[in-house]
């Protein structure tokens, strides 16, 4: 993928108390957090006394959140407390929706928590024309079900499903929070400045990631298999072993 297309348009200015973690949170995403360092305690109470979301960056350098001298990427998404749930010693668990894009200006403090001036960004469609192609959102939607259903098969945990109303700036969101790359790569997408370009690049990492994740899959479908045949004979040679204490050699069970 090539570099990001960086014309933003900003909509609007706001301080914004920061968490800068080692993911990426786009709009859209659900991000849990168990919050346990007491800045960030201090950060949470604050925004629930005062009904304020919060800003996630991922970290660009630095070991930690807990590190002072962390720095963010300058991109990143507005974090929504839709849920809170108090732990003892002061701790929480709150669930968070990402909502808008911002672009950090300028940090304005660093204690107790980080606290930076942002732009929040529009999704910058017209550079990519009228419209996203209606025939783009769905060759992303079908390599990304595909997908999907690999990583299920092999996980045997449950995929994340585009659902089919959503509209493309969503589904480019819903995606990139979805595929299981490096930060990083995920990034440079939460990065990218208007839908289509997003969707582009998800297309292109789709078609490279699904050769190799089926293989994959084939491989571990063959493994599982020859398992369950050795384990089948291994059970059928103890269990003629045992027999053969009793009526001979050549007992057979059928």
């Amino acid at each position: 993928m090539g570099g990001p297309a960086r014309i933003f348009r900003a909509m609007s200015s706001r301080r914004l108390r920061l968490f800068p973690l080692k993911t990426v949170l786009f709009p859209g995403a659900v991000l849990n957090l168990h919050v346990f360092e007491s800045r960030y305690k201090r950060l949470i109470e604050e925004c629930l006394e005062d009904g304020d979301g919060f800003g996630v960056a991922l970290i660009s350098e630095g070991s930690d959140a807990g590190d002072s001298n962390v720095m963010p990427h300058e991109i990143g998404s507005v974090a929504e407390i839709v849920g809170v749930r108090p732990l003892p010693e002061g701790r929480y668990f709150i669930s968070t929706i990402g909502r808008e894009r911002f672009r950090i200006r300028a940090i304005v403090s660093r204690e107790p928590y980080l606290v930076v001036d942002a732009d929040v960004l529009e999704e910058d469609d017209a550079a990519a024309g009228d419209a996203v192609d209606g025939e783009l959102v769905e060759s992303v939607r079908a390599k990304f079900a595909e997908y999907a259903e690999l990583i299920c098969e092999f996980s045997g945990e449950d995929a994340t499903a585009i659902e089919p109303d959503v509209d493309p700036r969503s589904t480019s969101y819903a995606v990139g929070d979805a595929l299981q790359v490096a930060d990083a790569i995920k990034q440079r997408l939460l990065e990218l400045s208007d839908t289509r370009a997003r969707l582009e690049a998800e297309l292109q990492f789709l078609a490279r990631l699904l050769p190799p994740l089926k293989r994959l899959v084939e491989r571990r479908k063959r493994e599982l298999e020859l398992r369950r045949i050795r384990e089948g004979t291994e059970e059928d040679d103890g269990y003629r072993g045992e027999q053969s204490r009793y009526f001979g050699r050549y007992f057979s069970r059928n």
